[in-house]
């Protein structure tokens, strides 16, 4: 009798945890989200002078350290309720610019984005992101790429531009976060991108991001997040006017078995 009273007992105790650990989790989390905001910004100008006496790198390279920088601060800050996890870092190369292309789950993939060994990275992402009036100015700063408000020419442009500096661009090949945790249809940007650059695309997987924050939710809740590299694959074989078609699957599916692996379910 006591045996199945105890039983009884654990699933309740188990709740009352979980309850406790996400309301102590958001009263920590959105608070310190917003003062590391405005502590970043206010440091900015400081960091920006001694950056550029220092490394003597252009303002837009820069300012994507800061970014990062930024980005590995608020991993700390969370690191009391998430686990973070990146595998398979040894594949890139710091040295050699690359296209990434990186599945979309939540608001907080770009923040997530930290946890690669690689700063100089051009993000392209659609508007919205432009108009968040704490965010525009290091996004322009930074010569981030608007997929939706620039033109295909200024897209390809400025990725040749940051190609050239030895820096990298990712894509979001989806366009916006995924409702279910399946990749969505892939958008042929990028891989047009990558092919008219030479340059070689990267895949990346990410998961937990969507249980640290359920879409249609407000509250954040306890993971673990993993960022996956995958080996980069040469453009060099996808000419033709099939090509970034064809690169575009190959890419799919190879992210789509790593995830399911990544996930534990059967692979595609």
């Amino acid at each position: 009798m006591k045996v199945a009273t105890e039983a009884q007992d654990k699933p309740v105790i188990e709740s009352i945890v979980s309850i406790a650990a996400i309301a102590l989790m958001n009263l920590w989390a959105y608070p310190i989200l917003v003062l590391w905001t405005l502590f970043g910004i206010l440091i900015f100008p400081l960091l920006f002078v001694l950056g550029r006496a220092v490394f003597r790198w252009p303002a837009d390279r820069l300012t994507r350290w800061c970014i990062w920088s930024y980005g590995r601060g608020w991993f700390l800050l969370m690191s009391p309720f998430v686990r973070f996890k990146r595998e398979q870092m040894t594949l890139l190369d710091k040295e050699k610019p690359y296209l990434f292309v990186v599945n979309h789950l939540s608001f907080f993939d770009t923040f997530c984005m930290a946890l690669l060994p690689i700063h100089n990275i051009v993000f392209a992402v659609r508007s919205w992101p432009f108009r968040m009036l704490w965010y525009r100015s290091f996004m322009r700063l930074a010569n981030y790429l608007d997929v939706e408000g620039d033109c295909w020419e200024d897209i390809l442009a400025g990725s040749k531009k940051a190609f050239a500096a030895n820096g990298s661009v990712l894509f979001f090949p989806e366009g916006h976060r995924s409702r279910d945790g399946k990749l969505q249809r892939f958008y042929s940007g990028g891989f047009k991108v990558a092919i008219a650059a030479g340059i070689p695309i990267v895949p990346l997987c990410i998961s937990g991001t969507d249980l640290l924050l359920p879409p249609g939710k407000k509250l954040m809740r306890p993971c673990q997040i993993v960022l996956r590299a995958l080996e980069p694959i040469p453009t060099g074989d996808f000419s033709g006017k099939d090509g970034h078609l064809r690169l575009r699957k190959l890419v799919k599916n190879q992210m789509a078995n790593s995830l399911a692996e990544m996930r534990g379910e059967e692979k595609c």
